[in-house]
Parts: C-alpha cells; structure tokens; sequence
C-alpha cells in the first residue's frame, strides 16, 4: 500500500495569488519512492491520497505593510480610504516606508478617482478569486456541488483541532493559492492514505502549517517618458499605444534554475520560489501593455505551460526558440565529421559533465506578438553552434579545431521574427503597401572571459540581419541581453557599425578570428532607443531626472543589471534609425532606491534585471 514518508512545504512565507504544492514523499506499492501524486480519482493498487488545506479562524487580524508585507504596519493612508482604495494598500509600516512610497501611493489615488467601480479589478485577473488549483472559500452544509477544485467535502467546513483552535476548510486538493481572505492567517495541510473503495483511512494523518498569509508587494509603477517633446505622452501605462505606433519590451526574466538561494541569497526564499516569480512578472508584463514583447532565460516548460498559455489569454501570439545542446551538437559534429564511434565515445565523457540536465529546464528566447496588431510572416533561428561549426570548418586548421569548437559553442540562439502590422497611420508615403517590421531577440554568451566569442555572435547575428535588410526594405529591432557592458567591443559594433583598430577587447583573440578587423562591420544604421534619454532636452516633465539615471558618456541607463555583486547595463533595444523613430520610453529606475534594501530579485522584483521598453513610430520611406 502507500506509505507518507515525508511531508514538507516549498516555501515558508505563503503570498497572495502564488500557489502552493507541498513535498509529499510516497513509499508506493511496489517499494519505489516517489513525489508523484495519487489522487482519488486515479487510486493506485487500490489506494489513493486524500487532501485538505484550512484556515485558521482564531487569528488575531493584525494589518501588514503593504510595502514590506513581512512588517506590521503602524500607520494608514486615510486618503487611501476616501478614494476608496483596497484597505490592504492603505498600510505602511513606517514614516519612512509612506515617504518613499508616495509616488506610489499618489499614482493610487488617481486611478481609484477615475476607476471607482473597478477597483482590484486589475490584481483579481491575474490571480484570479478561485482558479484551477482549487483555492478559495466554499459555501458549508452542501453535499453534491462541485466547484472548481472538485466535489465540495461532505465533512463540516469548520473543525476544531485537539488544541481547541478552529480550522475552516478552504481546499480538498494537493496545490491551494492563497487569497485576500487568507492574510494574516496561517494555512495547514493534510493528507492522508486512504483506501479507494471504502473510503477509509490508513494510517495516521500528516500535517504541517505555513506561517502567516501575506499580500503580494506591489512594486512602484514605471511611467512612459515621452522623448519627441509630446508632453501629452507623459501618461501612466494604460494599456494602449497611439493608432500610429507600436511598442516594443524586452526582459531578461532570470530562469528558475538560475534562481537559486546561493546566487541570491539576499533575496526571501518564497520570493525567489517559481510560483511566486512567475506571477509577480506575468504581472509585471502584462501591466506594460506592449505589442511585442520579447524575452530572454525563458525555460522551456515555463514556455510551454505557463507564458504561452497566459500571454494567449491577453491575445499574444508565441514564438520560441530553445537554447542548443552542447552535449548532443558536440558529438553530432563529430559523428558526422570523422565518422569513428570510438572517438565519439571517448568525447562522451567529458562532454556528459558539460550538460546533464533536464531539456526541459534549458532555457532561451520567447517572442510574443499581440494579435490584433501584427501577423505574423516569417520566422528566422540562429544557432550559435551551427555557425562556429560552419566557422570551423573553413577557418582553423585541423589540429586546431575541437580547441575552437570548445570555446565557440556556449549554446546560444536568437530568434528573428517578421511581422506585418495590421494598423495604418505610420505616415508612410504609401499606405497601402505592406509595412513590415523585423525583431531580432537574442541573449548572448554570459562567460566575462570570452569577449571574443560575445563579439563572434553579435557580428555573426548582424550579418544575417543584413541578409534580411537586402531582400526587404524593412525596419529592424535587435533585442536582448547582450551581456556587454557601453563600451565594449559587441556595443561599440551594434552602435557605431565598426570598432577602433585598437580596441582593448580585440587584445582577446585566441583563435584569430577577429583578424583583420576592418571585417568586423555591418551596415545596418542601428541606434540605441535609450540613448533617447541623453539627447532630449527638458521635453517633459521627468526628462531631467531620466537623464541623470543615463551615462554622460555611452549615453545608456547607468544600469539594467542590479545584484549584490554587478551593477551595469547589459541588455539593450537597438532599432535602425533611417526607418523608425522612438516616440517614449519607460522610465529607468532609480539605483538608490532599488538597492535600498539589498539588490535584485526582490520580493517587489522578480528579476535580477529590469524591463525596457519603447515605442516607435515608421519613418516615411526614403525611396533610394
């Protein structure tokens, strides 16, 4: 029969919003151990697992801040309450916590002044009252009805523990999402082993409560900053760009595997757990409204199973490409180029240390697209991999080559996707001919020593942006986390379209592949959109304050990277200027103020980096 071993929780801080699935270790049947589930509705070998999830009802009701929700507050926005503002965003814990927060706070009780009757609105269909996971509060006394998370118990929804506590049932299945009811209560978790045809109970029941429910913080909004002088575009995002323009976000969302609490020990556990981070930045994401969003470190099944599914239900269409395996490219090549199994099986080995994990965990980039803006018409993959192979075979000598492929192959793509915009109004000379738009997405090699091979990749990705360029007269974006910092040898390229002779990072070249240099060009006019900060002039209100968050020099935000151990800018938005323009800009946030409490993630950011987002407009065509 089963067997509970083990029973524990994810994470110790449950939050608003962010399901929670406990560890339930079986000792199955057979004698094999196990985290998979068996519910009632599939019983094994005649038995099955019976869950429940309560409330505690004896609770003291202690408000929290709604800033720092591990704090208890000590004060209220009484104007929070006038505008009618939900009461759980009116509390902070200190004076200092209100002041910081005021920006915030104001932003608040505009929106509630113009969206009285919608209130929580935003927050509920991201999260959701119930949803399928089985939370929320079920009426008591009904046999028969069934809910979202299955049949109602027959047992009373209210029960008294050997300690005299009352317990209020909220759940009957393993995973339960905490509510705005739940705050400030703890949660308990039971399951037991039970016998599928009597219904009876084997063996003793396992628990194990979480601490206290709180909210989910809320970051401060970022404003789009107008850049063409048009003081009218310096509005919160409300989720719609002008008839004639289209926006563009790209966001490096930290995968899961690399969210750990060694990297980032700063960070609360339960705020750097998956289902918190994935909530907290489909929010984030979805409130920028963008119309084509790309992304970078997005795993394959979070692809599959989270952001396509969600995005689809805000009318984005997907694309994706995963990330190359080192291992299965390695002997692949080798295979095909010397076709000696025993030299393949000696490079096993080696390579099987390299790369050991589960695909579906590997990680890479996701365009999404909204579908009533754009179509879309053609789809490009780059394979790094594939290029230093082609680079191989024509460029290194033979006793030199699986040195080269050794330090070429990192594994990383881009994905180029054309689309054709569905709206008109772009102040094209002819407006009924197709207006298409290319965007290039693409995270480049992480590893700081190889700045010859970020180079490598970023020039190999411009040339078949060039290709592209030459068959179409079409305006392009390149995207991404590039992992350079201004200056360096791969922006200097994306920026300037060729490098100094003397460039420092072209000291670094190992298998002579950036020789000569005068190659080492493209010519597609591409300029940085936030270098838009450093050019305007007191065009709007928040000008000065952006431009002061911009290097005087590279004309880039100071950073888009924020940890304990790196502060710089690494992720970039590159468009070429002869066809677009930028129209506004999302507001670059303030370093001080983001490090105020350690670093990024945060429990109020789900990423080590920050969004950037533009909005463009298409340039009357030049005819050449």
């Amino acid at each position: 029969m089963l067997t509970v071993l083990r029973v524990h929780l994810p994470s110790e801080i449950p939050v608003v919003g962010c399901e929670i699935t406990p560890y339930v270790l079986l000792r199955q049947p057979d004698g094999s151990i196990s985290n998979d589930d068996v519910p009632e509705s599939t019983p094994l070998n005649g038995y099955c697992m019976r869950y429940r999830w309560y409330r505690n009802l004896g609770d003291q009701k202690l408000a929290i801040c709604s800033v720092h929700p591990t704090e208890p507050a000590t004060l209220q926005c009484l104007v929070c309450l006038k505008e009618k503002v939900p009461i759980t965003k009116s509390y902070h814990c200190s004076p200092r916590c209100f002041s910081d927060a005021w920006q915030h706070h104001r932003a608040l009780h505009e929106q509630a002044k113009k969206t009285q009757t919608q209130n929580g609105a935003e927050e509920e269909e991201v999260f959701g009252r119930l949803n399928s996971s089985g939370s929320g509060n079920f009426a008591s006394g009904l046999s028969g009805v069934t809910s979202n998370s299955g049949p109602l118990s027959v047992y009373p929804t209210t029960v008294v523990d050997k300690n005299g506590e009352a317990w209020s049932e909220v759940g009957l299945s393993r995973t339960y999402t905490p509510t705005a009811e739940d705050i400030n209560h703890v949660l308990k978790f039971e399951c037991i082993v039970i016998e599928a045809e009597t219904r009876s109970n084997i063996g003793n029941v396992n628990t194990v409560s979480t601490s206290r429910v709180i909210p989910a913080p809320s970051p401060t909004p970022r404003r789009m900053i107008p850049v063409n002088g048009d003081l009218l575009g310096q509005l919160d995002l409300d989720g719609r760009t002008s008839s004639g323009t289209f926006s563009v976000l790209s966001y490096n969302i930290l995968s899961d595997v690399c969210a750990t609490n060694e990297a980032y020990s700063y960070c609360p556990t339960w705020a750097l757990s998956w289902p918190y981070r994935r909530q907290n930045l489909l929010r984030e994401i979805i409130g920028y409204h963008a119309d084509i969003i790309c992304l970078q470190e997005v795993q394959n099944d979070h692809f599959e199973e989270f952001f396509a599914p969600e995005l689809d239900k805000h009318g984005y269409q997907a694309l994706y490409k995963k990330k190359t395996s080192e291992v299965c490219f390695q002997i692949e090549y080798f295979q095909k180029k010397f076709h000696v199994l025993s030299f393949v099986a000696f490079l096993i080995l080696p390579l099987i240390q390299v790369y050991s994990g589960n695909p579906d965990t590997v990680d890479g980039c996701a365009t999404f697209f909204r579908r009533d803006r754009f179509s879309h018409v053609k789809k490009y993959e780059v394979e790094f991999n594939k290029a230093a192979q082609s680079l191989t075979d024509v460029a290194i000598q033979a006793g030199q080559k699986k040195v080269a492929l050794s330090r070429l192959i990192k594994d990383n793509i881009a994905l180029i996707v054309v689309l054709e915009a569905k709206f008109s109004n772009y102040g094209t000379d002819n407006p009924g001919k197709r207006q298409l738009i290319c965007v290039a997405n693409t995270h480049v090699n992480v590893h700081h020593e190889h700045k010859d091979v970020k180079l490598w990749q970023v020039h190999t990705l411009l040339k078949g942006l060039e290709k592209i360029a030459v068959s179409a007269d079409i305006p392009m974006l390149v995207c991404g986390d590039f992992n350079s910092v201004p200056g360096s040898a791969p922006h200097a390229l994306l920026a300037n379209g060729k490098l100094e002779h003397l460039h420092p990072d072209l000291a670094v070249d190992p298998l002579g592949i950036l020789h000569p240099t005068h190659k080492i060009t493209h010519q597609l006019p591409l300029v940085s959109a936030y270098s838009s900060f450093a050019r305007m002039a007191g065009v709007s209100l928040g000008s000065d304050q952006q431009r002061r968050r911009v290097d005087a020099t590279t004309h880039e935000p100071l950073f888009t990277n924020c940890t304990r151990d790196f502060v710089g800018t690494v992720d970039y938005i590159f468009y070429t200027a002869d066809s677009l323009s930028v129209e506004s800009l999302l507001e670059l946030l303030d370093e001080e103020n983001l490090r105020k409490n350690t670093a990024i993630p945060s429990p109020e950011w789900s990423s080590d980096h920050i969004a950037l987002l533009a909005e463009f407009r298409c340039k009357p065509r030049i005819r050449r």
